[in-house]
């Protein structure tokens, strides 16, 4: 199967790129397709914008995802926001400073990372499904893998690291993307 990976982030196509290797085809966004306004306040909605504007583009199926950090403590935020919690134009580290000094001082550091993924078809069939990581988010950045939130969220399931401390292979192992796309080649399996 072929499919237009719709990030233009080009971490998170890194990490789809070997998500999905040897099992999906996985063509690069056109260059020439402007970047999509994520307007939408649900990650589904959002992973709809980018999916349908590169089947638009390109006439051939496309895969897009969108994630959100949802922090106990902050009510749920930064939730879809996750990636200008700090405002329009930030980086990865303005995002993590924010964060942390959001939580200076707060004792429950619960948290969750949600990801959900969603394929469009030419003919408008759409496919989505979603991958949840649980943990907590620390009082320091730690390691230097990775991208994001990665550096001060450390999973559940993570043996005490942080995915920043992980390796690739064991990141995508527990990963709200990893699991999302887990989910999504069941998916595709069964049709």
């Amino acid at each position: 199967m072929q499919l237009v990976c719709a990030s233009a982030n080009p971490d998170k196509v890194a990490e789809i790129t070997q998500l999905l290797a040897g099992l999906v085809d996985l063509l690069p966004r056109p260059p020439e397709v402007p970047d999509v306004v994520e307007d939408a306040d649900t990650l589904v909605g959002n992973a709809r914008l980018k999916a349908a504007a590169i089947v638009a583009a390109t006439g051939l199926p496309a895969v897009a995802d969108d994630t959100g950090l949802e922090v106990e403590a902050l009510g749920g935020a930064p939730g879809v926001y996750a990636a200008r919690y700090a405002g329009e134009g930030c980086s990865y580290e303005d995002n993590r400073s924010k964060l942390l000094s959001e939580l200076d001082g707060v004792e429950n550091r619960r948290a969750a990372f949600r990801t959900v993924v969603m394929i469009i078809w030419p003919d408008g069939a759409e496919l989505s499904v979603e991958g949840v990581c649980s943990g907590v988010i620390t009082t320091e950045e730690r390691g230097s893998i990775g991208f994001g939130y990665d550096a001060v969220f450390q999973p559940d399931e993570g043996a005490g690291f942080t995915f920043a401390e992980m390796t690739p292979d064991a990141k995508h192992a527990i990963s709200h993307r990893g699991r999302a796309f887990e989910a999504l080649l069941s998916e595709l399996e069964r049709r």
